[in-house]
């Protein structure tokens, strides 16, 4: 089972959403980095289950622990650990499912390639994994803020309900305004009524989030098997539900044709620039300098309140209604990356 991520810069995640902690593990970051835990704790709470009406009710406060790695506030160079307790666990609810596959849950997949799973809230195969993720990105995003690299996520889409056009650019410093992160407060108004709406015919919905990473150099990536977007493409597609990933224009670069989708060279301030960024920051592989910019899909959330036809682990079929206790949030994309 791979549960390590990056190169260099290596973390490492563990615990099962129902266990009795999950953390990780990062290798590779570099001594001397004056670590701002409170920026840490302030990424963990913007993911953090129980926010709102239209998310998991789960209520996990997800304060960590640093075990090592870190002395008199500075990185020593040695792995940095870090641990969050589960407290609200509530495992009984899951005892009905041990012997039940979830719809479009990793339950049938997770016990074929295995041969048990933990039924307990999915285990490691839970969205709760994430968290590690955050901590991890949020030392990142220290070491890189050095070099004046910046990140911004948005919720761009959920359902059919989308940003549009006429709204861009975006004022970002919104996001954090609306309860389902999306900087456009007409299309978050809409959204949020959509995800009532759907919650109250026991349903759920997918979405779309976009990211942006400001001043990137040029050069990163390589042109061929380690190209900057496929990197990027497999760290977003490892995300729980996630199902699809696009650069720049995406998909729908491919209905332009080549004039209109090439990104014309300039010169602008003695610096080589683009006029256009259709390519998201990334040409053949490598960074271009300019802004890298994707969206990632995310699906509708598979546990619903709907009757669904499955089977269990006798391979007898039987319509499933999950129980209150075990329903998450309403729609995956309400927390940006």
């Amino acid at each position: 089972m791979s549960n390590s991520f990056g190169t260099l810069f290596r973390f490492t995640t563990f615990g099962e959403s129902h266990g009795k902690a999950i953390g990780c593990v990062i290798d590779g970051c570099p001594p001397g980095i004056v670590l701002d835990l409170g920026f840490i704790q302030k990424e963990l709470n913007r993911r953090r289950p129980g926010q709102s009406s239209i998310t998991t009710e789960r209520n996990e406060a997800d304060e960590f622990e640093v075990l090592s790695g870190l002395f008199e506030g500075k990185t020593t160079g040695a792995p940095l650990t870090f641990l969050v307790y589960n407290k609200d666990q509530r495992s009984s609810d899951y005892d009905k499912l041990k012997d039940v596959y979830r719809p479009s849950h990793a339950d049938f997949t997770y016990e074929k390639k295995y041969g048990l799973r933990d039924y307990r809230g999915s285990g490691r195969a839970s969205a709760r994994e994430t968290l590690a993720r955050v901590i991890a990105g949020a030392v990142a995003k220290q070491i890189l803020k050095k070099e004046g690299i910046g990140f911004n996520a948005f919720v761009k889409q959920v359902g059919n309900i989308s940003i549009p056009a006429a709204a861009y650019p975006l004022d970002l410093n919104l996001t954090e305004q609306s309860i389902v992160r999306c900087p456009h407060k007409e299309t978050s108004d809409k959204i949020v009524e959509l995800i009532e709406a759907v919650k109250a015919d026991g349903d759920s919905v997918g979405g779309i989030i976009s990211c942006r990473i400001q001043n990137v150099p040029v050069g990163l990536g390589e042109p061929v098997y380690n190209k900057l977007h496929a990197a990027l493409g497999n760290a977003m597609l490892s995300i729980n539900a996630v199902k699809g990933f696009e650069i720049g224009s995406g998909f729908w670069g491919s209905a332009m044709k080549g004039s209109q989708h090439n990104d014309a060279l300039n010169i602008k301030n003695h610096k080589i620039t683009h006029l256009t960024n259709n390519s998201g920051g990334v040409e053949g592989g490598i960074s271009t300098g300019e802004e890298i910019t994707f969206n990632v899909a995310f699906k509708p959330t598979s546990t619903i309140a709907k009757e669904q036809q499955t089977i269990n682990t006798q391979n007898k079929t039987f319509n499933y209604l999950p129980a209150a206790g075990t329903m998450p949030v309403y729609c995956h994309a309400q927390c940006p990356l």
